[in-house]
């Protein structure tokens, strides 16, 4: 058994001439049989698969696994700076995490503990093998070398085609009890209670769904801010973020990009420049996105640097797949002292997908929505051990978990919203994933046949 002590760290090689690069990350995510996380930024390709430094936190404690073997330490108070300590002890040099956090963190952030839940609130692994690639030039990494020429003859293989038709989905199922919800968090908000809540319905697929295949079609046709893939234990997922939590690079500088007010995109340009210019009239959305605005600056300030914290864009208008948002970006340096998991422990979750005040949305969120949100409305991350850290709102994201598969969107209610309106909206978010579920076919092969627990210790990639 070679052991993390027994490495040097990671063997890397580069191959160049690589094809669409979007096709080459779908098939490498599609081939891979260990568990994996596949992010997109920018242009950037990022991928990493097998676990050979993993850390789950739950409610109560925190799992790390290595091939030491396992220990278990007990939730403080400032549970992602337990994170962030784990991380720096990990001993392999230049290392990046991969992983998600769940909405349900947002219960524990901030003060409500008892209705966080059983489940993991945040799982990252440090990869055995890993991809880094743009501009037709890969980065090959491995803690064994000999994993490297497999892992080039699989980037050099010619992707598979596209998939066949995608799934007909009804996107307008189960709305009478949606609108009963979006009908009360108003009547709430009149009350003074609160500001803003996110409702969000599911929406089941009716078939099982092939992940990379969905993933390459839905990224084909949507223009996310990050995309991702990825399968980690019980949970899998393809999605098309259409906005960051929050970006924190190597030098301290934080970005985050709230987007709040929606128009749907028809393929008529008259129509959606009318509704473009709508958007940006309409009183309603103005509000819901400017208090959205405001709240980043006041979560920014605690960790920033005195002056720093600056409003870059404001109700610049952003296309992302079927639907077109009000978007604006708030920048800060972080302070002495400070890291980039003081800014997620800060912007988490994101406002635009929780509301104001955040405790007492998040509280409506449990009251109202009859099923824990798990990875929706939560993070796909990397985090790198520079200091940089890149989180990707998930939403516009197909899941997969326990032999079943769903959709889910959601709306930001305030007081003049009506329960038809945030309805409709949620229809129109649906659709930047609906229209490209593609369905398993019994000869389909590279992804695994079911979900993996996340306590299995066979991550297949290197000898452990």
């Amino acid at each position: 058994m070679t052991t993390l002590s027994d490495r040097s760290g990671y063997r890397s090689a580069t191959v160049g001439a690589l094809g669409d690069p979007l096709a080459v990350a779908a098939s490498l995510a599609g081939a891979s049989t260990a568990p994996h996380v596949l992010y997109e930024r920018a242009g950037q390709w990022s991928f990493g698969a097998g676990a050979a430094y993993e850390l789950l936190l739950y409610p109560d404690r925190i799992e790390v696994r290595d091939s030491f073997g396992d220990r278990t330490l007990a939730t403080g108070p400032a549970p992602l700076q337990q994170i962030a300590d784990l991380l720096a002890a990990c001993p392999l040099p230049g290392w990046r995490a991969y992983g998600w956090a769940g909405f349900e963190l947002a219960y524990f952030l901030h003060g409500l503990p008892q209705l966080a839940g059983p489940e993991p609130l945040l799982h990252l692994i440090v990869p055995e093998t890993e991809v880094r690639w743009q501009d037709g030039e890969a980065t090959l990494r491995a803690l064994d070398p000999g994993a490297l020429p497999a892992l080039a003859e699989l980037l050099a293989k010619e992707p598979a085609p596209a998939a066949g038709a995608p799934l007909d989905l009804d996107e307008g199922e189960l709305g009478e009890e949606y609108r009963k919800a979006v009908a009360a968090a108003v009547e709430d908000i009149r009350a003074r209670q609160l500001q803003k809540v996110i409702l969000s319905r599911v929406v089941p697929v009716p078939q099982e769904i092939d992940l990379a295949a969905t993933y390459l079609l839905g990224r084909r046709g949507n223009t996310p801010a990050r995309s991702f893939l990825l399968d980690l234990g019980v949970h899998r997922a393809a999605g098309f973020s259409p906005e960051t939590v929050v970006e924190v690079d190597a030098h301290g500088r934080i970005s985050t990009q709230p987007l709040a007010g929606t128009r749907a995109l028809t393929g008529d340009p008259a129509a959606d420049h009318d509704r473009h210019e709508e958007l940006l009239a309409d009183p309603k959305e103005i509000f819901e996105h400017a208090i959205s605005v405001k709240a980043a600056c006041e979560e920014l300030y605690p960790m920033s640097e005195r002056g720093s914290v600056t409003v870059d864009e404001f109700m610049n208008v952003r296309r992302r797949g079927s639907v077109q948002h009000l978007a604006s970006r708030v920048g800060a340096r972080l302070a002495p002292g400070r890291n980039a998991w003081h800014a997620l422990a800060a912007l988490f979750p994101a406002v635009t997908a929780s509301g104001l005040p955040k405790a007492a949305a998040c509280t409506a969120i449990h009251r109202y929505e009859s099923l824990p949100r798990g990875l929706y409305s939560g993070a796909v991350l990397t985090a790198d051990a520079d200091g940089s850290l890149d989180a990707a709102l998930v939403l516009r994201t197909v899941f997969q978990r326990d032999g079943r598969t769903w959709l889910r969107a959601g709306a930001g209610i305030v007081e003049h919203s009506t329960p038809e309106r945030e309805f409709e909206e949620t229809c129109e978010k649906l659709r930047s994933t609906s229209r490209f579920l593609v369905p398993r076919t019994p000869s389909d092969a590279g992804s695994p046949e079911g979900p993996r627990d996340p306590r299995n210790r066979d991550f297949g990639a290197t000898d452990r």
